[in-house]
């Protein structure tokens, strides 16, 4: 799966403010920035992101992705991944 394709299925499947993905064509990470992250749980955002990716988690299409997750405020507190 491609990088590209990834970033896609997330930004179609939630509102996001930034998803920025790297990866060497098997295992990824993405960055997720989405307002809906507001008031849940760390698992709760990694639960959101996932379901945005479960079609191709179930085909195989993607392996193994790392996600992490931030609000607007917690974005612009961190070093930028």
């Amino acid at each position: 799966m491609q990088i590209e394709e990834i970033e896609k299925l997330i930004q179609a499947g939630m509102k996001t403010e930034l998803v920025r993905v790297k990866g060497d064509g098997r295992h990824f990470t993405a960055v997720v920035v989405s307002p809906e992250f507001g008031n849940k749980s760390r698992i709760d955002r990694q639960r959101l992101v996932f379901t945005t990716l479960n079609e191709a988690l179930a085909e195989n299409r993607l392996h193994a992705i790392t996600i992490k997750t931030y609000t607007s405020e917690e974005w612009r507190q961190t070093d930028k991944e």
